[in-house]
C-alpha cells in the first residue's frame, strides 16, 4: 500500500470520517460495516454496544445474546476497541486497528475462511476512578464464557498503526504471578498457548522485529478479570521499542507502575515510548501513522488463522 494512497483504499476511505472530532463513532462504524456488506450484529450489555462481525454465510440468531452462529470449537476472535478519550482524534488508539480488522474481514470472506469472529468493543477507555470491572470487555468476557468460548484464541489489538515492531504483551504474566491456584494456572496456560501461536506465526512469516514486554492495560484486563485468556498485541517504531526494552530491563520499578495500572496518571508517563505517550491526547493524529507497514499487519492476521 502506497503511503499517499492509503485513505483512498477501502475501507480506509472512511477513516477520516471516523476520527472526526464530533462524530458519533457508533453510527459511523455501523454505517461503514453496512457499506462493506459484512455479516454483523450489535450486542449490548450494560449499555455497552459491541459489534460482532461473522463470516459470510453464518446465520446470526437475532436478537444476538441467546446464542451465536456455529463457528468452530476453537475459533479465532480478533478484538479492537472503537471508543476513544474525549479530546483525542484516536487515530492510533484505536481507530486504525478497527479499520485493519475491517480490511481483514473482507479478505477472510474472499478466501472463504469461516472459523473467526471480529469484535469491536465499547468502553475500553476508563475514566479516572473507574475500576476494570467497568470495562466493556469485562462483562463481554463473561458472556463469551457463557456461550462456550473458553477455548477460543483471542487476540486483542491496540495501537497498531505506527511502526514495524510487534509488541507481544506479557502483562498478564506479572499479574497472575506464580500462584498455584488451579484456575489461575489454567488461565496462564491458556494465555501461553495463544502467545505460542503468535510467536510461531511470526516465525513462519520471518518477522524479526518483535518484543515481549508489558503493555499498559487495555481490553485484555477486562478479559483477564473475567477469567478469559487473551493476548494483546501492539506496534511501535523500532527505535522506540529498543528504548522501551532497555527501560524495562534497567528499571523494575517502572514495570511495577505499569502492572499496577497507574502509569496513565503517573509522572513516569513521560518515560513511555512516544507513540504510547501520545495516545489519549490531541497528538494522536493520522500523520503519526505509518501506512507503509499496513500490509504486513494484514498478512499477520491472515497467517494467524491459517
Amino acid at each position: 500500500m502506497k503511503p499517499e494512497d492509503w485513505q483512498k483504499t477501502s475501507p480506509y476511505d472512511r477513516f477520516s470520517y471516523f476520527i472526526a472530532s464530533k462524530v458519533d463513532r457508533f453510527k459511523m462504524l455501523l454505517g461503514t460495516i453496512e457499506k462493506l456488506k459484512l455479516n454483523s450484529a450489535v450486542y449490548t450489555v450494560e449499555k455497552n454496544r459491541h459489534f460482532f462481525v461473522f463470516p459470510q454465510g453464518k446465520k446470526i440468531p437475532l436478537p444476538l445474546g441467546s446464542a451465536l452462529p456455529v463457528i468452530a470449537k476453537t475459533p479465532y476472535i480478533f478484538v479492537a476497541h472503537y471508543d476513544r478519550v474525549d479530546g483525542s482524534l484516536g487515530a492510533n488508539d484505536n481507530s486504525i486497528a478497527v479499520f485493519h480488522l475491517l480490511r481483514a474481514a473482507l479478505q477472510l470472506d474472499k478466501q472463504y475462511v469461516d472459523n473467526w469472529i471480529i469484535i469491536f468493543t465499547d468502553k475500553e477507555e476508563l475514566k479516572p476512578g473507574e475500576s476494570f470491572e467497568k470495562q466493556g470487555s469485562f462483562t463481554l468476557a463473561k458472556q463469551l464464557k457463557a456461550w462456550g468460548f473458553e477455548k477460543a484464541k483471542i487476540f486483542n489489538f491496540d495501537a497498531c498503526g505506527t511502526g514495524d515492531t510487534y509488541i507481544i504483551s506479557t502483562l498478564a504474566d506479572s499479574i497472575l504471578g506464580n500462584s498455584d491456584n488451579p484456575n489461575i494456572m489454567k488461565l496462564k496456560n491458556e494465555i501461553m498457548q495463544i502467545r505460542s501461536h503468535v510467536l510461531q506465526t511470526t516465525h513462519n512469516l520471518r518477522m524479526e522485529k518483535l518484543l515481549l514486554a508489558p503493555i499498559p492495560f487495555c481490553d485484555d484486563m477486562g478479559f483477564l478479570r473475567s477469567g478469559l485468556a487473551a493476548q494483546t498485541i501492539s506496534i511501535l517504531p523500532s527505535d522506540e521499542a529498543q528504548q522501551y526494552e532497555a527501560l524495562i530491563r534497567s528499571r523494575p520499578e517502572f514495570v511495577k507502575i505499569i502492572i499496577s495500572g497507574g502509569i496513565k496518571n503517573s509522572a513516569e508517563r513521560k518515560s513511555l515510548p512516544a507513540t504510547w505517550k501520545n495516545m489519549n491526547t490531541p497528538a494522536d493524529t493520522p500523520d503519526r501513522l505509518t501506512p507503509q507497514h499496513f500490509d504486513q499487519f494484514l498478512e499477520f492476521i491472515m497467517a494467524l488463522i491459517r
